[in-house]
């Protein structure tokens, strides 16, 4: 009849969207796999739970991004100290660390918008380089290697 190809393409809809939402690096705020729907066209929920397991892997995954963020902003803030440049620490301590805008940071530290943009530019590209240099596995930072 037509329940079960519904039900057939409708998890096949299920696993494409999950796919799509890991190479994303989202978690559905509900799992589509495990829906299943009764006669009445009622569905019956799974647990609200994760499996630890699951948990274990995303602490793991968390510390080893922290751990590598941390790596690369180091690498990268010693090397403007060791070329003494305070401009562009400054520029990314105002735009990252104060979060303000790049029309206000070019106006802070008299340099123009088109300078802010070019440090900032530079600083991502450069930690991109540091983390990639990492070794880490590609599904720490997908986004990196697309």
């Amino acid at each position: 009849g037509k329940r079960p190809l519904e039900s057939y393409l409708f998890t096949i809809c299920a696993h494409k969207l999950t796919d799509y939402l890991r190479r994303e690096g989202r978690r559905p705020a509900l799992s589509l796999e495990g829906l299943s729907s009764s006669s009445e066209g009622t569905w019956q929920l799974p647990g609200s739970s994760r499996p630890a397991s699951s948990i274990a892997r995303s602490g793991e995954r968390r510390q080893l991004e922290s751990q590598a963020l941390i790596e690369a902003l180091r690498e990268q803030i010693d090397y403007w100290i060791r070329r003494g440049d305070w401009s562009k620490l400054k520029c990314m301590e105002l735009l990252f660390v104060r979060g303000r805008a790049n029309k206000d940071v070019a106006e802070l530290l008299e340099i123009t918008e088109q300078q802010v943009a070019n440090f900032k530019f530079d600083f991502l590209a450069r930690l991109r380089n540091h983390i990639r240099k990492q070794g880490l596995s590609h599904d720490i930072f997908p986004e990196l290697y697309e």
